[in-house]
């Protein structure tokens, strides 16, 4: 009797993740949140390493909005849900990830939105804290540093917060406006202060036209 054909793990994988079903995922993802619930309020998602399952048809766009299938997903719960298990591992690409299912997405820009911003104090003194659209509260630090990339074909700048573990939430445009009241100079960059720590948004235009 001859044995039965082996099938390819890519085509295990990718019948897996055209199984997709977010509502079930979600609540596999509920079960394990609560099983390895920290102080944190977030899942261990660092200590899981399952098996990849296969890349999902689902996108996080620029704007924080989540679709399944081009669909958006409407509910916040289950946007927040997937946000608490998401995972952005070495290899540049994002993850949905519980102890036995491991399922690529697409994530546009950044994952998360930092949607309003708080000051406490002012100048050096100050700390500004940040809440993103999937209500995750993070505090610029050391840990949680401040950043800006400048398109080199628009000049238009991207101002992103790492919110954790190499997830970061792009900073509003209005937060944006917000920061930029609030920058003062130093070392011949514009920046802002928070917990201590100076977070450069620009240098000073020289006269010549150089930064």
């Amino acid at each position: 009797m001859s044995d039965k054909p082996k099938t390819p793990a890519s085509a295990s994988s990718s019948s897996t993740a055209a199984g997709f079903r977010p509502e079930l995922f979600a609540k596999k993802a509920e079960q394990a949140a609560r099983e390895g619930q920290t102080k944190s309020d977030l899942p261990p998602v660092h200590l899981w390493n399952p098996e990849f399952c296969g890349d999902i048809d689902m996108e996080i766009r620029r704007d924080g909005s989540w679709y399944y299938m081009g669909t958006p997903i409407s509910r916040p719960a289950m946007v927040r849900l997937f946000s608490t298990i998401l995972r952005h591992d070495e290899d540049g690409k994002y993850y949905l990830v519980t102890p036995v299912e491991k399922v690529g997405i697409r994530v546009e820009d950044k994952p998360f939105v930092a949607v309003e911003m708080t000051r406490e104090g002012e100048g050096r003194e100050q700390i500004l804290r940040f809440r993103t659209n999937v209500d995750d509260d993070v505090t610029a630090d050391a840990d949680h540093p401040i950043r800006v990339e400048v398109n080199p074909e628009t000049g238009e700048p991207s101002p992103y917060l790492l919110v954790r573990d190499r997830l970061e939430a792009l900073i509003s445009r209005a937060v944006y406006y917000e920061l930029a009241n609030l920058v003062e100079k130093k070392d011949n960059v514009y920046g802002v202060w928070s917990a201590g720590c100076f977070f450069p948004l620009a240098q000073v235009e020289q006269p010549d036209g150089t930064g």
